[in-house]
């Protein structure tokens, strides 16, 4: 029955997508946008999604909760049209739809074949983040967690690794083994950290205990390297900006656990700049 509903799901995407590329990437980002805002509510509870937002925003009105999670689906649906156009973002015309804040980082990071580790989480159209990071010519590898979806996931890696990055690494002790072999040959390492996981430690995110991953960490504390936020920002229709922080240098007796709640506090300031664009629907605290 399962497979039945993933073969399903994988021809309404493949007919989607098929319809994107001829209408373009601007109508395609709206119409997606609006029948997610419609189909959205359909396969997440308002309650779970309400019930997020008000722990990270606990005397918000009704009014704002509602827009809020109207503009989480409506940004669902774009992103999910956009994906067609991943390589029209890359190297085509709508190259020029994304903004660069802090460019000269990544510029030094490359000069010097630096190894740093980025970290942000699902905001806006997130796999710009990567793709950014890729075309600039740093050395990087990408850790991502593959679709439940057998039919589609094939069509989604092939997708990110000719277009987003070439060095996909999936969650798991096996991906850890490839992320290892290519740090030592100084490899940078981009992943995202908003996301529940089975293994992690307990840290404070938007004043809730959440049970965090410590990939970042374990990397800051075995190779000694920095790590630098990013963050990502839809300003209208198809048009982005990407901004990229400092570096953060931790010393050697910070533990694990300090480095945790540092990057868990800066995504929090990620998420509340714009809360419409995060994935308010991921039960987080779970």
């Amino acid at each position: 029955m399962k497979l039945l509903k993933y073969f399903f799901q994988f021809l309404l995407v493949i007919i989607c997508f098929g319809l994107f590329k001829i209408l373009g990437p601007n109508i395609s980002s709206n119409i997606g946008g609006i029948i997610f805002e419609k189909v959205g509510p359909l396969f997440r509870s308002k309650k779970i999604i309400h019930s997020n937002i008000k722990k990270a925003i606990p005397d918000i009105n009704s009014d704002n909760l509602d827009n809020i999670t109207k503009l989480m689906w409506n940004n669902y649906g774009r992103v999910f049209a956009e994906y067609v156009f991943i390589k029209n973002f890359r190297t085509g015309k709508l190259a020029s739809q994304i903004e660069i804040d802090g460019q000269e980082i990544l510029n030094e990071i490359k000069k010097h074949n630096k190894q740093v580790i980025f970290v942000s989480g699902h905001l806006s159209n997130f796999e710009l983040m990567a793709m950014h990071l890729d075309r600039t010519g740093i050395k990087l590898s990408a850790i991502y967690r593959p679709l439940n979806n057998i039919f589609l996931n094939p069509i989604m890696e092939r997708i990110r690794k000719k277009y987003i990055c070439k060095n996909q690494i999936k969650k798991g002790i096996g991906g850890m083994k490839k992320l290892i072999d290519l740090k030592k040959n100084h490899y940078s390492t981009a992943l995202m950290i908003d996301q529940r996981v089975s293994e992690g430690i307990l840290s404070n995110f938007f004043n809730q205990e959440a049970l965090t991953t410590t990939i970042p960490a374990q990397l800051v504390k075995k190779f000694n390297i920095p790590i630098v936020p990013i963050y990502i920002e839809r300003i209208k229709g198809i048009k982005f900006k990407i901004t990229i922080n400092k570096p953060i240098n931790f010393s050697k007796e910070t533990t694990i656990k300090n480095i945790t709640d540092e990057l868990n506090n800066i995504l929090e300031k990620m998420i509340i700049t714009k809360p419409e664009y995060w994935i308010w629907s991921h039960n987080r605290w779970k």
